[in-house]
């Protein structure tokens, strides 16, 4: 068969502008960065939102989530999301107190003890949309919605039975982080200790701390009984939550429809995602308690008195958490 040369010079402009057609037409990819493993609830969820990101847009949003910190941990995403190297984050709210104190809100005492859709109320609210504009200003990243649930913060201890909160006293307690963790380490009559999580086995085995603070969930995952945990005070003392941000740097190259989708997506899902979340800490209780952890659940006085006290005494608290006295009275209005 003879080649028609002109024909075929003719299709060659064609042929080399072919890869670039393919190259618009690719999906827009969103990585994001979480430190907690793939079993983790926060991971499940941003897992199943990714897909149906994928599914919703077409195929045009393409999200790819790194685990464990492939990209990041969470103590250092927030520059990531402010330089644009990462696309997406769901840090927990301790993680950016650094930039953002006010983020500490749900450390208040009005928080403690208290049903979940008390948090809800503020952090889905106007306290939490003011920190969410701080957030926006600071990292230069767009919140998605409501704050994604992971659990309530108990106590756990080794060898102290934990009946009341003055079981606390003089214990040596770890925190995660945060002015509000360390304040009501202080106001409990222990002594603060901060050790990174994944050396937390470790050191609970060799004493290098009696008791932490955590979620039934995080001892679980840890396997922590095996360090010697053997007991936990239930006075659900704040609502740990996670936010999740957008680069403005992706956020400013989306169209219209698809932040919109994006937006949406997330509202109409969360409600599920927090229920995820509270199941996993339902079922994580169970296996503790069958691998000897005894739990005390406060009743409703212990923790109205406690509440009371740590109200009276929390103006050290908003100096210490750097609180601003805005987001104080927007706390104190939405609950």
């Amino acid at each position: 068969m003879k080649l028609n040369r002109r024909a075929f010079v003719g299709a060659v402009p064609a042929l080399l502008a072919a890869p670039a057609v393919l190259r618009a037409a690719e999906p827009t990819k969103i990585r994001c960065s979480l430190d907690t493993a793939p079993s983790h609830p926060r991971n499940q969820a941003v897992v199943d939102y990714m897909a149906k990101l994928e599914k919703a847009s077409n195929g045009e949003l393409k999200g790819e989530v790194f685990h464990s910190g492939q990209l990041f941990a969470d103590l250092n995403v927030s520059k990531a999301l402010l330089q644009g190297q990462v696309e997406m984050a769901v840090p927990g709210t301790w993680v950016v107190t650094g930039l953002v104190p006010d983020a500490d809100l749900v450390g208040l005492p009005y928080f403690y003890g208290v049903p979940i859709e008390v948090t809800h109320k503020a952090t889905a609210g106007k306290p939490g949309a003011y920190v969410n504009q701080q957030l926006a200003g600071k990292l230069k990243a767009k919140v998605l919605g409501p704050w994604l649930d992971l659990g309530y913060n108990n106590w756990y201890a080794t060898k102290t039975p934990l009946n009341t909160f003055d079981s606390l006293k003089g214990l040596k307690i770890r925190s995660s982080g945060g002015a509000a963790n360390s304040w009501r380490i202080k106001f409990a009559g222990g002594i603060a200790n901060t050790t990174a999580w994944p050396n937390v086995p470790l050191s609970l085995s060799q004493g290098t701390f009696d008791a932490f603070i955590s979620s039934d969930e995080s001892v679980n995952s840890a396997k922590l009984w095996e360090a010697g945990v053997k007991f936990s005070y239930v006075d659900n003392q704040f609502l740990a939550q996670y936010i999740p941000m957008v680069s403005n740097v992706c956020w400013d190259k989306l169209s219209k429809p698809h932040q919109k989708l994006m937006v949406d997506l997330w509202a109409d899902n969360i409600a599920g995602y927090d229920k995820g979340s509270a199941d996993s800490q339902a079922r994580a209780r169970g296996i503790l308690e069958k691998n000897g952890v005894k739990f005390h659940d406060a009743s409703a006085q212990e923790l109205a008195t406690t509440r009371t006290a740590m109200i009276d005494a929390m103006g050290q608290l908003i100096k210490d958490a750097k609180l601003s006295p805005e987001v104080v009275k927007l706390v104190k209005e939405a609950v």
